[in-house]
């Protein structure tokens, strides 16, 4: 059965537009076991191809003709999109506020196409959280935005590279907030969305999870913190006697070492800096950001919206091709969905 995903190009002054259609300018279209349509405003898509130099043309489809008549998207050499009702501004590395309205309406037609089951999977392009905060909506970033539309109590941030998954146990907090968000609660739920999620969607039976240390040296010994002695160490005992295989809390700046990375399946960072750089720098431009604990299958590529490139044609397409990759490989495990407690149903 061929799989449907969708594209959300995200901001329109970023290279979002630029990835799909370089992508599709760039792939054999009659060779794809899968249909990608983009979520973008067609103006803005074929301004763009002008200053790529490249001569796509386009074809809009609905939803409805996407899965009941089964249409290959990719049949032909024209590009299929549906368009957001909502405008855009067209211009190349300019942020403009009015586009705030058009980003969330591209994340909602591919959430509602998702939670209907008329795709398989949405892969997000990059988005300028600023665009959105300064139109007066308040946005912390793609993930936080899927759980409260899927009604999600609480997902999990994971970014995944050949060799390496890093998860967050928690995203988009200022540092000054992040260890009073680390509480045995916190990690309890979110060790057990990831072990779960690398079972169904990653097809590990018996996931190995390493966890970070809080404190520089995990605290050494109480010396340097005691949220290691007081929280991380006894919840992670508590999730062992449950079966859950995770080792921790090890001081950060050696965990990420071959002797540890190499045998493991993934690792849990307590923040985002603590854990994302290593995977970057790892695998930029090879890597992809997932979303676990949905209903739904999101992926999204592992980069910003790098403005300076827009239109330029300098863009590395290997993120995108592998947040469509997972998406697809996730796709062929079963996606159960998740109580309000945080376990799986």
């Amino acid at each position: 059965m061929i799989k449907r995903l969708l594209y959300t190009a995200g901001e329109p002054a970023g290279i979002g537009p630029d990835i799909a259609l370089l992508h599709h300018a760039n792939t054999q279209q009659d060779q794809l076991d899968y249909q990608l349509v983009t979520i973008a405003n067609p103006d803005l898509l074929r301004a763009r191809a002008k200053m790529l130099n490249l001569p796509i043309k386009l074809r809009e489809v609905s939803l409805e003709d996407f899965v009941t008549h089964h249409t290959n998207a990719q049949s032909s050499k024209e590009l299929a999109f549906i368009s957001p009702k909502a405008c855009c501004t067209l211009e190349a590395g300019t942020l403009n506020p009015k586009n705030a309205d058009y980003l969330l309406e591209s994340l909602d037609i591919a959430i509602h196409a998702c939670q209907t089951k008329q795709c398989h999977g949405m892969v997000t392009g990059p988005l300028q959280k600023s665009v959105i905060n300064d139109a007066g909506i308040l946005f912390s970033g793609h993930t936080e935005y899927l759980a409260e539309k899927t009604d999600t109590p609480l997902v999990v941030m994971m970014l995944a590279t050949e060799g390496l998954r890093v998860a967050l146990a928690t995203t988009h907090l200022p540092l000054k907030q992040v260890t009073d968000a680390i509480t045995p609660e916190l990690l309890q739920h979110i060790i057990r969305i990831l072990h779960h999620d690398l079972q169904t969607k990653f097809g590990i039976q018996q996931p190995y999870i390493l966890v970070c240390g809080l404190n520089p040296h995990a605290g050494e010994g109480g010396h340097l913190g005691r949220e290691e002695i007081e929280i991380i160490n006894p919840t992670l005992e508590q999730l062992r006697t449950e079966g859950i295989q995770c080792q921790g809390a090890l001081p950060a700046d050696t965990l990420f070492t071959p002797k540890y990375v190499e045998h493991t399946d993934a690792v849990l960072a307590m923040y985002h800096d603590q854990g994302l750089p290593v995977l970057k720098y790892k695998g930029f431009g090879a890597a992809a950001n997932i979303t676990l604990g949905l209903p739904i299958i999101r992926t999204s590529v592992d980069h910003g919206t790098a403005l300076d490139l827009a239109g330029t044609g300098n863009i590395d397409l290997g993120s995108l091709s592998t947040a469509i990759d997972y998406a697809l490989m996730m796709q062929n495990c079963t996606l159960p969905s998740y109580g309000t407690d945080g376990n799986h149903s």
